[in-house]
């Protein structure tokens, strides 16, 4: 099995350079979900501004829907805990 190892054990060092390719891809999927996450919100909340548009609606409009008050509450939650920590 580990020709260059005595009694064919796992050389040790053998699970880092797995550890670190995990390590990598986990920090990876950190950075991209937030960021695909994003995307689709703000392509939702684009899609209810371009209802409203068609419809006439006032520009608060699209802040009332699903998508919007997503946003203003992802906008207000760190403000919100920095207030509560100073």
């Amino acid at each position: 099995m580990f020709e260059d190892t005595i009694d064919g054990e796992k050389p040790r060092g053998a699970n880092l350079e797995v550890e670190e390719d995990v390590a990598t891809v986990t920090t990876i999927v950190k950075i991209i979900a937030p960021l695909v996450a994003a995307i689709l919100l703000g392509n939702w909340f684009m899609s209810e501004v371009k209802k409203a548009r068609f419809k006439g609606a006032p520009w608060y409009q699209p802040y009332l829907s699903i998508p919007g008050l997503l946003i203003i509450l992802v906008i207000l939650i760190p403000i919100v805990l920095w207030i509560i920590k100073s």
